[in-house]
């Protein structure tokens, strides 16, 4: 059975925030790596033990959860907008829509942000595929996932069987999906497990570095693995510890360019670029994680948005929404 934030029909499902939440905190650490410019191996050097579990356990390994939650939020959204307007997709476009200009601006601070590549596939491949059927849609979504590892080698071009997975999760019914018994999600994660160990050994074997197929398809099995690990923690006597992640789950937008912001400044005193130093950028990303998560729990005990969550709200209904928060009213999606 599933935990929600409080009673009522569209309260928040804090299983989602809280994997939300564990996706940020591997990207927080990922995009360390990336928005200082350290270099991940020694020019001409061998690359080394700390580089292939940056490569197995960080890099591409988290980025595939985020993208899967957020076809599953698209539908979340799509469903809630619905029951409050007789025009919910035109709701959506304005949602996705404004949300490029928050990419754009994100993306001169951090050229691999996602945002807005999120915002365009959600108008290109997710709204069009609200006609479709959940069966069809998930049809969809694993070919084009499937497409996407054979021909490109992942990456980018993974986010929209991504978003069609999440999606179709959504529509099929995530509350049943959480709720699939421990017994599944034990047999899942072992079996998960075991592939990821697999695929992981056979990636550093081989010296299969990220864009080729193998990485792809290790780092996909590694992060359904660790979406299942974390689903089955929720289910057991660690949901409450858990449930501390959520607030920053449900301000996964400001968390994210929050965390870039917070990089770009200890960059500059910290000198990433000159040496693949990875205990220094673990570190660095571990403190940024938990800057956000202490104030993600503050913001949010006084207010019902985030602050860059309140003013893309703003902007998809086209007026100001009160932000301070009344004890009396569920957390909105």
């Amino acid at each position: 059975m599933t935990f929600k934030g409080t009673s009522g029909t569209r309260s928040r499902i804090v299983e989602v925030d809280v994997l939300r939440a564990v996706a940020l905190f591997g990207i927080s650490i990922v995009n360390t790596v990336g928005v200082s410019g350290m270099p991940t191996v020694e020019a001409g050097g061998d690359p080394g033990p700390a580089y292939w579990v940056y490569e197995t356990f960080l890099h591409q390994r988290f980025f595939p959860i985020f993208s899967f939650l957020f076809g599953v939020s698209f539908g979340l959204f799509l469903d809630a907008a619905g029951e409050r307007t007789n025009n919910p997709r035109l709701v959506m476009l304005a949602r996705l829509g404004f949300l490029v200009p928050f990419g754009a601006l994100h993306r001169l601070l951090q050229p691999d942000e996602v945002l807005l590549s999120y915002a365009v596939v959600g108008i290109v491949v997710l709204l069009p595929a609200s006609f479709l059927s959940g069966r069809a849609v998930l049809g969809l979504g694993a070919v084009a996932l499937a497409a996407a590892v054979l021909v490109t080698g992942g990456g980018s071009m993974l986010i929209p069987g991504l978003f069609l997975l999440g999606y179709a999760v959504q529509r099929y019914g995530i509350e049943k999906v959480l709720s699939l018994p421990v017994r599944r999600v034990a047999v899942a994660c072992v079996v998960g497990f075991l592939f990821a160990v697999v695929l992981n050994g056979w990636q550093v074997g081989s010296g299969s570095e990220s864009g080729s197929r193998l990485a792809a398809v290790a780092g996909l099995v590694t992060a359904a693995t660790y979406m299942a690990f974390i689903v089955l923690l929720l289910r057991s006597r660690a949901r409450g510890a858990l449930g501390v992640l959520a607030p920053l789950g449900r301000m996964a937008l400001t968390g994210y360019v929050g965390a870039t912001l917070m990089i770009v400044v200890a960059g500059r005193f910290m000198s990433l670029e000159e040496a693949p130093e990875y205990g220094a950028a673990v570190s660095l990303g571990v403190g940024v994680f938990v800057v956000e998560l202490a104030f993600s729990s503050l913001w949010l005990r006084h207010a019902r948005y985030g602050p860059l969550e309140w003013v893309w709200r703003c902007l998809t209904w086209w007026k100001v929404l009160p932000m301070r928060r009344r004890r009396d009213r569920p957390a909105e999606r």
